[in-house]
């Protein structure tokens, strides 16, 4: 998520970074009223119901729901949300678990070898010793 907004902000500031707290709202509506992978809905729609209307939109000639109505609909939308969620995260799993391979286990009086080569990881150097 940080990085979507990072994304996004970088596109609407000035170069001076000074213009970036007036678009933080924008970036947030704009992540919020996106289709999520994960959930296959947006924010809005998983925690409202629907999502906000843009402005140019036909309005609908239709009654408001009753409030159980809605509320029944709100939990069909967060049941529907959490399964979606739990399914991406059982892939995510299941891909790093393929690729995962089999730890060695080191004990004191061991003799390990180390690099002498700094490693960027994160942002953040290593340098073997």
């Amino acid at each position: 998520m940080n990085q979507e907004l990072e994304q996004y902000l970088q596109m609407f500031i000035d170069h001076r970074k000074e213009q970036w707290p007036e678009w933080l709202g924008m970036a947030e509506f704009a992540y919020n009223n996106k289709v999520h992978a994960g959930t296959k809905m947006s924010p809005f729609q998983a925690n409202h119901g629907q999502n906000p209307r843009m402005g140019f939109e036909l309005r609908k000639k239709e009654r408001y729901e009753g409030a159980e109505r809605f509320a029944e609909r709100m939990k069909n939308v967060q049941e529907e949300a959490k399964v979606a969620l739990q399914k991406a995260q059982e892939e995510m799993k299941r891909y790093a678990d393929r690729e995962r391979r089999e730890v060695e286990e080191y004990r004191v009086g061991n003799l390990v070898l180390f690099s002498t080569v700094e490693v960027e990881i994160s942002g953040v150097t290593f340098q073997g010793r």
